[in-house]
């Protein structure tokens, strides 16, 4: 089968097409045949093994997973002795956690990261769901706690994580503000938002809103802004992004681990977010979708051998929504 491997950590340039081994899968495992794949920031981290200290996880030297991609959508092309779930002809969605692989022809996944594809969805329109959709629902719903009636705001609302996090924060009740550049207020506002903040002309951690639950998807605040925005007991959910204080060596993970010091000190909520691939989660969302509650964005779209520029797009063009491979 033809994927997209990387033998060394770099730039867009270390990936290649090349014919490798179709996977077959073990007992409990589904093969699937890859329609779309879609990229996440967590591909170009890992493609460059950024920030260093996640190379202890990633492989100190050259990546431990050499198919880039974790989120697919397609249909089951064989299933192993002990999978109850699906059956071979399903069309089904999933995130293949840091095994990595989607971007590929085939993928082989265990039977409890995959669930069946929303109904009123495109193979690429699932495809945007599976990484980006668990981590807004996580945040707001099972560690935010969001409940209706809450004030919520989203930093980085125009991305893959946030799109989605506007809409799930409206369908679980709450006021949202999205905050987004300039270009991307029209677009936030079309989710859903209540209030939209654009960062170039606003701060919202210098004005007089408050709010139950901020969402930091940037990671590019520090924590004292983001806690200003707070109610005296609201809570603050970190998830990522950026690289405030951290640099390459540690990157969003400075923030997290301030955050996780400070916790105990304040009335502040402070919580780290942890995404696992879960279909409970992939069901959630396909039940949110198929209500009309959830619509994934799309950005671009790429064939499989254009990944290496979908993932010079999605690091230095700051991409609206999610960047889908189509396969």
């Amino acid at each position: 089968m033809k994927a997209i491997v990387q033998d060394r950590y770099g730039p867009p340039e270390t990936l290649a097409l090349a014919e490798v081994a179709t996977p077959t899968p073990a007992p409990d495992d589904v093969l699937v045949r890859v329609e779309a794949a879609s990229l996440n920031a967590y591909d170009w981290h890992a493609m460059r093994g950024d920030p260093r200290m996640a190379r202890l996880a990633m492989g100190r030297t050259r990546p431990r997973a050499r198919i880039r991609g974790r989120d697919f959508a397609g249909r089951v092309e064989a299933v192993g002795a002990e999978v109850r779930q699906v059956r071979p002809g399903d069309a089904v969605f999933g995130d293949l956690g840091d095994a990595n692989g989607a971007f590929a022809e085939y993928v082989r996944v265990p039977e409890t990261s995959v669930a069946t594809m929303p109904a009123n969805l495109t193979p690429q329109q699932a495809a945007a769901l599976p990484l980006a959709g668990v981590t807004a629902l996580m945040g707001l719903r099972d560690v935010g706690r969001v409940q209706p009636g809450h004030r919520v705001l989203i930093n980085g609302a125009s991305g893959g994580v946030g799109t989605l996090a506007v809409q799930l924060g409206k369908a679980l009740g709450a006021t949202v503000t999205g905050v987004c550049s300039t270009r991307n207020v029209d677009l936030v506002r079309s989710l859903g938002a209540d209030h939209v903040v654009d960062y170039h002309r606003d701060d919202f951690a210098h004005g007089t809103d408050r709010h139950d639950v901020v969402f930091d998807l940037v990671g590019n605040r520090p924590l004292g802004d983001l806690r200003r925005a707070l109610t005296p007991t609201g809570t603050l959910v970190l998830s990522g992004g950026g690289v405030y204080d951290g640099g390459r060596l540690l990157g969003p993970v400075w923030l997290i681990a301030r955050g996780r010091l400070l916790a105990p000190l304040v009335r502040h909520r402070i919580v780290t977010l942890a995404t696992t691939p879960s279909r409970p989660h992939l069901d959630a969302l396909r039940d949110y979708v198929e209500a009309g509650r959830l619509t994934p964005v799309i950005d671009r779209t790429y064939p499989l051998h254009e990944v290496p520029a979908a993932i010079r797009y999605l690091e230095g063009e700051h991409a609206r929504a999610k960047v889908v491979i189509t396969i």
